[in-house]
């Protein structure tokens, strides 16, 4: 069943399928319907904003207090934890 809104009953002796469906909201959205949270930014994640403008292979998210925002940028990442990183 492709169509959306569609009611089809069928019956096969004494067995009969109702199958029933309806259009509804296409993929994933945020708190509040914001776009940002898989890659864009200005999007909000549990009331926090997003930035993932600036994100790079191996990178950690982290969270930037004095922008109430969560991050993923080249500026920590695996390589910069693991070599001569500050834990």
């Amino acid at each position: 069943m492709s169509n959306p809104n569609q009611v089809v009953v069928s019956q096969v002796s004494d067995v009969t399928i109702v199958e029933i469906t309806t259009q509804g909201p296409q993929g994933i959205q945020g708190p509040q319907g914001a776009a940002g949270g898989s890659g864009g930014s200005g999007g909000a994640l549990g009331g926090v904003n997003t930035d993932f403008t600036g994100k790079v292979n191996d990178s950690i998210l982290y969270y930037h207090a004095s922008s109430d925002t969560l991050k993923l940028d080249n500026t920590t990442t695996k390589l910069t934890l693991v070599d001569g990183g500050n834990f």
